[in-house]
């Protein structure tokens, strides 16, 4: 394995295009997991129709899509990991780029040894927070503006990985999965941020190269995925704001990177990041169901984001070099739940 990342460090940069997922190409040959049983539950109901490509990007440049948020009009803000961009893509597939992080000379990225832009937030005012990973001093956490404006809200450990965040606006607080450190961080977004290593252990460690990857806030819990160990666990937000004990909600699931809810209860729709290409149905028992392929446009999907009856996918690419791009479906009776208010 040791010998694989010396490989894959001597690719040109153009060639490692896919940001955090790309070096998962290194895992594919890990056996698949055991089908699971469907089970008996409304949320069978859920279905997904015409998916279709709404923007292709290219992945020659670095502009592997890595981690999705929302406009309330129906664009999507995407990280282009490797290109060190965040673009906004309109309903109607066009593309505006609305800021680059910063260069630096001689990043030291674990993983990849290279600069990445990772997970992507956005407030109810417009305002992006975006994850940025370097192994310099200039990894953190950045903040842009909707002017476009980017700052660096707070530093985060150089020698981390951070992936996936996670917004609590009520509370004021981001979460953010770290892929190399095994730890769930807690940033506060007020005037002085504080950085809190806010869950630990062995369920978020990588066993071989990621571990703690996509993330989410739901029903007074943290949820987030392990790429290695193809788990979603719960984590419990006690009442004074500290992590309960780590559960594992669900299992099997090859290649999980990011994930959304599909309604209002614990459906989830998992990317899975493997060859064959896979969007997961998670139902609340745990069991999952594969609802989109490689054949209705997946390639090596990276997240999920869920907006009333229409289903984001981002796909890195970075599996086979073909056709990086911004899918979307339609959603039917199980995710419409998503309209209403979470209770």
């Amino acid at each position: 394995m040791l010998r694989l990342f010396r490989l894959f460090r001597l690719l040109p940069v153009p060639r490692v295009a896919g940001a955090v997922a790309i070096a998962l190409a290194l895992l594919v040959a890990a056996p698949a997991a055991a089908t699971a049983k469907p089970p008996e539950s409304a949320d069978a109901s859920l279905s997904l129709t015409d998916p279709r490509v709404v923007a292709h990007f290219d992945f020659e440049a670095g502009q592997t899509p890595e981690n999705i948020a929302l406009e309330p009009d129906g664009s999507a803000d995407l990280t282009l990991a490797l290109a060190r961009q965040v673009v906004r893509v309109d309903p109607h597939g066009g593309k505006q780029v609305l800021a680059t992080l910063p260069d630096v000379a001689d990043p030291q990225t674990p993983l990849l040894g290279v600069a990445v832009v990772s997970g992507i937030v956005r407030t109810h005012d417009g305002t992006l927070y975006v994850g940025y990973n370097t192994g310099t001093a200039e990894t953190g956490i950045y903040r842009i503006t909707p002017d476009h404006e980017v700052t660096k809200l707070v530093g985060m450990p150089p020698k981390g990985f951070v992936n996936g965040l996670a917004l609590d606006e009520h509370h004021g607080l981001i979460y953010a999965a770290d892929s190399v450190l095994g730890t769930v961080w807690r940033i506060s977004l007020d005037d002085e941020p504080q950085v809190t290593a806010w869950a630990t252990g062995a369920a978020l460690e990588p066993t071989t190269f990621i571990g703690a990857n996509g993330i989410k806030v739901r029903g007074h819990a943290v949820w987030v995925s392990n790429y290695d160990r193809a788990t979603l666990l719960r984590i419990p937000i006690d009442e004074d704001g500290s992590a309960g004990k780590t559960g594992t909600h669900a299992t099997g699931l090859t290649g999980i990177d990011d994930f959304a809810f599909a309604g209002r209860g614990e459906t989830v729709l998992a990317a899975l990041n493997t060859t064959a290409s896979g969007l997961a149905l998670v139902r609340p028992d745990g069991t999952h169901t594969v609802v989109l392929t490689g054949k209705d446009g997946l390639s090596g999907p990276t997240s999920v984001a869920v907006r009333h009856h229409k289903v984001y996918v981002t796909s890195g690419a970075f599996l086979n070099g073909i056709d990086p791009n911004l899918l979307v479906a339609d959603a039917g009776k199980g995710a419409r739940a998503a309209r209403r208010p979470s209770p």
